[in-house]
């Protein structure tokens, strides 16, 4: 799948990749930061932001949808960045093309599989009914029924967007991905390990991890480095400054 990406800056090669139901969009400003040193790809993975959609989703295709990317743009070896379902799949990417991945930077997820988490999310976008839609408004109030967390709300209503015609629609497949929900919990999708260097970030107040999870880490990613931001589960959208810096710290060492 030929997969739409943003690009800024000059240098070595680094490529992010977003959560579910996020999109390039929401690193658009942490890529500032990186742009200044390094060829930044932001990537819409499938069935999100400008990217295809398709009736298949898992973390195989997401894995070789990233290989035909790098192939596409003459790229032989990057860093690479994940979040959650992102980093899950670069995760994946780095154990099946391991020489591709200069360095990996994984942020609050781990390679376990994890129980079904965004059913509710799925739930909120089935009870807008686009056609009858009329604003924004309108759709974050019938949203907050099932997300009443604002800022969550805020940042899965970016994928609320208009058509020619003036009607509303979601960017992402949802109904895809509704039916295929139970594989972006999945584990690791290949055996082996990566041996570069990586390094996991996790939100401190965050419950994407456990205590044994730095352990299983570990057999798969034996370099891995870890720290921790005092955020959610969206760390660079949370502390945007400390994980730049956090970043940038770790690829100069």
């Amino acid at each position: 799948m030929k997969l739409f990406a943003r690009e800024s800056g000059q240098g070595e090669p680094l490529v992010i990749l977003h959560g579910l139901f996020g999109s390039s969009d929401n690193w658009y400003t942490t890529a500032k930061t990186f742009a200044a040193q390094y060829k930044v790809y932001l990537i819409d993975q499938r069935n999100h932001g400008q990217s295809p959609h398709s009736d298949e989703f898992n973390y195989k295709l997401m894995t070789e949808d990233l290989n035909e990317f790098f192939t596409d743009h003459n790229i032989n070896n990057a860093i690479v960045i994940g979040h959650s379902m992102g980093g899950k799949a670069a995760m994946n990417f780095a154990v099946k093309f391991p020489d591709k991945v200069k360095k990996l930077i994984i942020v609050d997820i781990t390679p376990r599989a994890y129980p079904l988490r965004h059913d509710y999310v799925i739930n909120g976008f089935k009870s807008i009914d686009l056609a009858t839609l009329e604003s924004r408004t309108q759709a974050d109030e019938l949203m907050a029924k099932f997300v009443p967390e604002k800022d969550e709300r805020q940042f899965l209503l970016k994928n609320l967007s208009r058509t020619p015609d003036g009607k509303f629609e979601w960017k992402p497949d949802v109904d895809t991905i509704a039916k295929n929900i139970a594989e972006i919990g999945s584990e690791m999708q290949y055996p082996g390990t990566y041996n570069g260097p990586s390094l996991f970030i996790r939100g401190a107040r965050s419950n994407y991890y456990k205590p044994d999870d730095e352990a299983h880490i570990l057999n798969i990613f034996p370099k891995a480095k870890f720290t921790s931001l005092d955020s959610g589960h969206w760390v660079q959208a949370e502390k945007p400054q400390e994980f730049a810096q956090t970043v940038m710290d770790f690829l100069k060492s």
